[in-house]
């Protein structure tokens, strides 16, 4: 009896001995095969040239990373400054989160893209396993610390300038989708990653999630989500499996997304809000439109106004459900550019307009609006 106790629990340790040997032998794997794809990638982009860094040249733009600008789940941003005194912004992506195929996507959209409304990518760093993005410097930092703002930070905008922000947003993503040689999908459009300078000229930024493909392709197959929560386009088609297809519109709902939260001040699922009819920022506006109620918290005039509701009805058609129903971001750019007064109202999303938010009238693809879906698109 001992005797078999005694087979079994070695052989318990030999098979755990052997999946930890299995684990480490992948790991390593994975980096190894990260690591030869960026060598070729860096040898294949080599007449693009972006400047390259070695990591001691990172350490010293950043001054020793000296001053810290700010914290993501991918990387850390430092303040820089290159050697003709240009101030820039040094992204170091963290090892652990960052893939191999996420630092291609940024440096190779990056490396296409000539636009006022993106922000530059002047350098990068690829020395061994440390990997930093070189970025022109953005004194205002992101569109998040100010639309999102508390009264005593005193970071608000005026409306003049959420508009001219909104048009230079659409602007560049429209860049992104029919401007570029190939078309970029960008997959992670929301405030945080949207950069001001000091004239509070937006500027997209943070590549990581992005995808090329031509232009006469209407769609590309994904098998995975990619954005963020909140952003990302729900459809009810794909909640099976969790993948489909996916082509620009994608970009276009998580535009309507933040121009809405521009709208409101807050984001699209506020869980700070008690009263949960109002937690909904697209329902909240959508109802505010139908009641003729001011839309903006910081309105102080009918000029201002007509900016607020232009933006919310231009951010509701880009969420309409449905791809199809949805404008290009050329039409946006043209919608955005024009009056209040010319453009309609969308259809109404929740089934109902009066703020009671009960289960019986959110349409099916309502209640599924939080999962984390890519939508199939046409």
């Amino acid at each position: 009896m001992l005797l078999v106790a005694g087979i079994i629990l070695g052989f318990g340790l030999f098979v755990i001995i052997l999946i930890g040997l299995y684990r480490v032998h992948h790991s390593y794997r994975s980096k190894k095969e990260g690591q030869l794809k960026i060598v070729k990638f860096l040898e294949d982009y080599k007449a693009l040239k972006p400047s390259r860094y070695s990591y001691a040249d990172i350490k010293r733009i950043t001054d020793q990373f000296k001053d810290k600008l700010g914290e993501g789940a991918y990387g850390t941003v430092f303040k820089g400054r290159l050697s003709n005194d240009v101030l820039v912004a040094v992204k170091v992506l963290n090892n652990f989160k960052i893939t191999g195929e996420e630092f291609i996507n940024e440096v190779g959209s990056m490396c296409r893209i000539h636009h006022v409304n993106v922000t530059r990518l002047i350098g990068f760093c690829a020395d061994g396993n440390k990997r930093a993005l070189v970025y022109e410097y953005m004194p205002d930092e992101s569109l998040e610390k100010f639309i999102f703002a508390t009264r005593d930070q005193n970071r608000s905008l005026r409306w003049e300038n959420l508009q001219d922000i909104a048009i230079g947003i659409a602007k560049g993503i429209e860049y992104l989708h029919q401007g570029c040689d190939q078309q970029i999908l960008h997959f992670d459009i929301k405030p945080h990653n949207i950069l001001l300078d000091h004239n509070f000229n937006p500027k997209i930024s943070d590549f990581g999630l992005a995808k090329l493909c031509s232009k006469e392709q209407s769609a590309v197959s994904m098998t995975e989500a990619r954005g963020t929560m909140g952003y990302i386009a729900p459809e009810p088609e794909v909640l099976s499996r969790n993948f489909g297809k996916v082509s620009y519109k994608s970009d276009v709902y998580s535009f309507g997304m933040l121009l809405l939260e521009m709208v409101g001040g807050r984001k699209n699922v506020d869980t700070t809000v008690r009263n949960t009819s109002q937690v909904y920022v697209p329902e909240w506006a959508y109802n505010c439109l139908y009641r003729g109620e001011v839309l903006g918290i910081r309105t102080e005039n009918e000029r201002h106004n007509k900016i607020a509701r232009k933006l919310t009805i231009v951010g509701l058609w880009c969420i309409q459900w449905y791809p199809t129903d949805q404008p290009s971001m050329k039409s946006v750019v043209h919608m955005l550019e024009g009056e209040a007064d010319s453009l309609a109202v969308p259809p109404n999303l929740f089934g109902h307009a009066d703020g009671a938010l009960t289960s019986a009238n959110i349409p099916r693809r309502q209640i599924h609006r939080e999962l984390p879906v890519i939508s199939e698109l046409e």
